[in-house]
């Protein structure tokens, strides 16, 4: 694997989503965690990630007018001013909090309207490169939400669509509508739903599949070995994956890519990225990160190939199901693949 410098010259490659003409680096970075979800949150580290994150060919950047209720676009628009054209950015609508903060839905074509007009103000930009509904809203035909985001492609406020965690039916609606760039949905060595019929129907149709969680929320980083990982106030205590029994026995999925690591002398994050690389040229991950330590380590994962027959381990020792709980808490799992 070759080291990265601060600064230096970037050998990241590229990756087209689907048909879409839309080119981003082929891994990019996930903001989520930067306002605090899993932890402190550190805005001067999380913004000097950005920056090293371009210096170094990771030019596209994911966050949601949901992550720290617009605070992560906040910092996002801080961390780009001055070099917007350097960055390809992705952001998302229709995750809200109802009266009682319980998570709920809102697809309504004046939503995305607003929306949209909020989240430009906080990036300070004027342009959205990649516009996803976040949830999707059951109750809006999916061909009046998208409607009103095409309005926003013709009136040059995004360049792009996508949706995220959409149920099969609902993406081939959607794209019939409007074309669809990308498709944003979990996917993991843990998570690997998306491919009995998600992966195939983007690759059918030409839709870019991009991975968020590529390593299992941390799990795959090495770095968790049971409740006692977590620090206070980590968002992921309350996911079941990572409560008691689940977690003592979701650690122990990491062992075979622990092992498969240490043969290779790299780190569990670069295995399970590479994995998620080797699974389709259309199928780009955006781990998310604050720290460029994590950054440089997630980036190395683009120069590690494996082989078809270390797939097929990886495959074979964490199968789909192998994951002990459910990936949201209950809340959140009722608005998940509309």
């Amino acid at each position: 694997m070759s080291a990265r410098q601060p600064g230096g010259d970037t050998k990241m490659k590229q990756r087209q989503l689907g048909n879409s003409g839309l080119s981003v680096s082929a891994i990019g970075l996930g903001c989520m965690v930067m306002p605090g979800f899993y932890g402190p949150g550190d805005e001067a580290g999380s913004i000097a990630t950005i920056h090293h994150a371009v210096d170094i060919g990771i030019t596209h950047l994911d966050t949601s007018d949901a992550y720290g209720a617009g605070k992560n676009e906040e910092l996002v628009g801080r961390a780009i001013k001055g070099r917007r054209d350097d960055f390809v950015i992705a952001t998302k609508f229709g995750n809200i909090r109802d009266a009682e903060g319980k998570p709920a839905v809102d697809g309504r074509p004046e939503y995305v309207a607003e929306a949209c007009d909020a989240s430009l103000r906080r990036l300070g930009i004027d342009v959205i490169d990649l516009y996803y509904q976040h949830r999707i809203d059951p109750s809006v035909p999916i061909e009046d939400t998208v409607g009103a985001m095409a309005r926003l492609v013709e009136a040059g406020k995004v360049r792009y669509l996508g949706l995220s965690e959409a149920a099969p039916e609902t993406l081939r609606r959607a794209h019939a509508a409007h074309p669809m760039a990308a498709l944003q949905t979990e996917y993991s060595l843990w998570t690997r739903h998306a491919e009995e019929e998600l992966l195939p129907l983007c690759r059918g149709l030409g839709i870019g599949y991009v991975a968020y969680s590529p390593l299992g929320r941390g799990m795959f980083g090495g770095g968790i070995t049971g409740p006692g990982s977590l620090e206070e106030g980590d968002r992921r205590a309350s996911h079941p994956r990572f409560q008691a029994e689940n977690l003592e026995r979701n650690v122990m999925l990491v062992e075979p890519v622990k092992d498969m690591a240490a043969d290779k002398g790299c780190s569990p994050a670069v295995i399970a990225l590479a994995w998620v690389l080797a699974k389709g040229e259309y199928i780009v991950p955006i781990p998310g990160t604050r720290t460029i330590n994590h950054l440089e380590e997630n980036a190395a994962a683009q120069d590690l190939s494996l082989s078809p027959e270390e797939v097929a381990t990886l495959d074979e020792a964490i199968p789909p199901g192998a994951a002990t709980g459910e990936r949201y808490p209950p809340g959140a799992m009722k608005h998940l693949h509309k």
